[in-house]
């Protein structure tokens, strides 16, 4: 750290002319590194829609700024991602069932009152055990995850969950965010170099990183919220979600992975906060249940 504010200084300090003047110096890399940041916050706040969200309460600020857009990076990559995951699953009894319980969670939902266009894809990989969702609606659930679930409560959290992260417009913020956090990093990552070594654009770049991660557990703690909430509105037993984290805990007990490293918090930590919701949800006037 100390080295740090040694280079900083120095980049900064007054300087002398060739007659003796006393003058400011700016080093070259400083005037770069304050260009990058400068640049990349104003696009942040210039280049990007405020949106006060009515499912969350937050304020966000987004890459795209109508849900149309949304829409249409979702239809564009679903099928990119469906030839990776294996096509779409054979099993069209199971799909079947994705359809119902998916449709009746949206329809029973504010969800419904939304422009998205909700899609729900059982795909045919059996070693992934994954769901996702895509901007503007598309779902995906994998046959491995599909095969774990025990009733169709738990396939219900695990759609719901999905549904979370659309109405959240959580990819639109992490694009905006990870851009934010990228062009610190670089910014950051000239204002560290000694003009030897890329180690302090490493520094940056990890630290940059492990923000957006914090972010996307934020997210899925968020989605977790929201799908409690949509289960008990469309009739589910919402405790069918601490069963969906026993299956991911067992799936992931072999990764030592700490949890500040991943984009996804700890299936017992989500378990619990969980727990929380449900008695919170339960408890609130207007309860269904």
């Amino acid at each position: 750290m100390m080295r740090f504010f040694s280079r900083f200084y120095a980049s900064i300090s007054p300087s002398f002319d060739g007659e003796g003047r006393r003058g400011i110096g700016c080093h070259p890399r400083l005037l770069l590194a304050v260009l990058i940041i400068g640049g990349t916050l104003a696009y942040h706040y210039l280049g990007t829609t405020e949106y006060q969200n009515e499912f969350t309460g937050r304020t966000q600020r987004l890459a795209f700024a109508t849900p149309e857009e949304e829409i249409a990076l979702g239809l564009q990559s679903a099928p990119m991602m469906i030839r990776q995951m294996g096509g779409q699953s054979r099993d069209m009894q199971a799909q079947g069932l994705v359809d119902r319980v998916g449709e009746k969670l949206v329809r029973s939902t504010l969800a419904r009152q939304t422009p998205y266009r909700f899609e729900f894809h059982l795909l045919g990989d059996r070693q992934t055990i994954n769901a996702f969702a895509l901007p503007g609606g598309q779902i995906f659930i994998t046959e491995a995850l599909f095969r774990l679930l025990k009733n169709e409560d738990q396939l219900a959290g695990v759609l719901g969950h999905e549904i979370g992260h659309v109405v959240g417009r959580h990819s639109n913020e992490q694009m905006a965010t990870s851009r934010l956090w990228s062009g610190l990093a670089q910014g950051a990552g000239v204002l560290l170099s000694d003009g030897q070594s890329n180690a302090g654009a490493q520094i940056a770049g990890m630290v940059a990183n492990m923000r957006v991660m914090k972010y996307g557990r934020d997210d899925e703690l968020e989605s977790d919220a929201l799908g409690v909430r949509f289960l008990i509105e469309a009739g589910y037993n919402p405790e069918a979600m601490i069963g969906v984290m026993d299956i991911l805990a067992k799936a992931s007990s072999g990764s030592n992975q700490p949890e500040f490293m991943s984009t996804h918090p700890a299936p017992t930590n989500r378990a619990e906060r969980i727990r929380e919701l449900i008695a919170q949800y339960r408890q609130s006037p207007g309860s269904k249940s």
